[in-house]
C-alpha cells in the first residue's frame, strides 16, 4: 500500500430520529473528498439538518449503478481520496449498497473504517422481548411465494433469534408464510417506524401477527422471530409432522422427498413420518373435518 492511498469511511445514518446521528458524522461529511450517497436528495436533507456543508464531490451510489460506479470510487481511493459512503438509513452494506465497494477496496489494500450509527437490526432485537444472546440477520425474504417458503424452510430449525426486513405491503404474506413454516404459535415481534413519531412494536404469536397485518401496516418494518425450541423426537406429534410435509409439498417437493426431509429435521424414522401422513389422508377420506392433513 502506498502512502497516497486514501480511506473508505462507512457512515451510519439515523434510522428515524435525526438527533441519533453520531457526532462524527457531521465531521466526516465536511471532510470527505467524495461523498457517495444512496439518495443525494436525502443526503441534502441530512446535511441541512446537521448544519454541515460538504466540500467534496457528491455522487449517487445505489443498487442500479453500484457495479458501474465502484471502479470509479476505487480509483479515487487509490489516488488518495477520503471517500464517505452513506445510505438512506442505518449502516452501509447491511441490506444496503456498500458490500461491493468494501470488497473492492480491501482487494486493493485500501483502509476501510466506519462511523458507527443507529441500527434497525439491533434496535428491533432490543425492543422485541425475545432472546438476544444469539441471533442471525436474514435481510429481506424473496418476493415470490415459493422462494419465500423455501428460504423459511432452510431456517425452520434455527435455534437463534431471526431478524428480517420487510416491505409493509408484503408483511401480511410474510407473516402468514412464517406461521405456516414455523408454526402459528412461534413468538415474534413486528417493529414499525423505529425511533420515529409513530414507533410501534407489536408482539405475539405469528398467527395473531399475520391476522393483524392483514388489515394493513405502514412504515419501515423489522420482524424479529424467536428461534426454534429445543425439542427431541417425542416433541413432534402427528399433526405437526403432517403440517411440515404439507408445507414442503406446496413448495413443489414430491411427497417422498418431503417425508425424507421432515424425518431428517425432526430426527424421526421416515416410516413414522410416512405413517402420520397416511393416517391423515385416510382420516380425510372417512369424512370432512376429521383431520387437517394432505389430499
Amino acid at each position: 500500500m502506498t502512502g497516497t492511498t486514501g480511506t473508505l469511511v462507512l457512515a451510519g445514518t439515523p434510522i428515524g430520529e435525526i438527533a441519533d446521528a453520531p457526532p462524527r458524522l457531521a465531521a466526516e461529511l465536511a471532510a470527505a473528498d467524495v461523498v457517495a450517497a444512496e439518495d443525494t436528495r436525502r443526503l441534502r436533507r441530512l446535511t441541512q439538518a446537521l448544519g454541515v456543508q460538504t466540500r467534496g464531490r457528491v455522487v449517487s451510489y445505489f443498487e442500479g449503478n453500484e457495479a458501474a460506479r465502484t471502479p470509479e470510487l476505487v480509483e479515487a481511493l487509490t489516488g488518495g481520496a477520503r471517500v464517505l459512503l452513506v445510505t438512506d438509513a442505518g449502516m452501509p452494506s447491511v441490506s444496503d449498497p456498500g458490500y461491493r465497494l468494501v470488497a473492492a477496496a480491501v482487494e486493493r489494500d485500501v483502509r476501510v473504517t466506519a462511523v458507527p450509527g443507529p441500527s434497525a437490526v439491533l434496535t428491533a432485537l432490543a425492543l422485541s422481548g425475545l432472546p438476544v444472546d444469539r441471533f442471525c440477520f436474514e435481510g429481506f425474504l424473496p418476493r415470490k411465494a415459493g422462494e419465500r417458503l423455501g428460504r423459511l424452510r432452510e431456517v425452520a430449525q434455527e435455534r437463534r433469534t431471526l431478524v428480517y426486513f420487510e416491505a409493509p405491503h408484503r408483511l401480511d404474506d410474510t407473516l402468514a408464510a412464517m406461521a405456516e413454516v414455523f408454526g402459528g404459535e412461534r413468538r415474534a415481534a413486528v417493529c414499525r417506524e423505529l425511533t420515529k413519531t409513530y414507533e410501534e412494536v407489536k408482539r405475539g404469536p405469528l398467527a395473531e401477527l399475520a391476522a393483524w397485518a392483514a388489515e394493513g401496516v405502514r412504515g419501515e418494518i423489522t420482524v424479529v422471530v424467536s428461534g426454534a425450541p429445543e425439542a427431541g423426537p417425542d416433541a413432534f406429534d402427528s399433526a405437526e409432522l403432517v403440517r411440515r410435509v404439507r408445507v414442503r409439498e406446496e413448495a413443489g417437493e414430491r411427497r417422498k422427498e418431503a417425508i425424507a426431509a421432515v424425518a431428517a429435521e425432526t430426527g424421526l424414522p421416515k416410516r413414522e413420518v410416512f405413517d402420520a401422513v397416511v393416517a391423515a389422508k385416510n382420516a380425510e377420506r372417512e369424512g370432512p373435518g376429521r383431520s387437517k392433513g394432505l389430499s
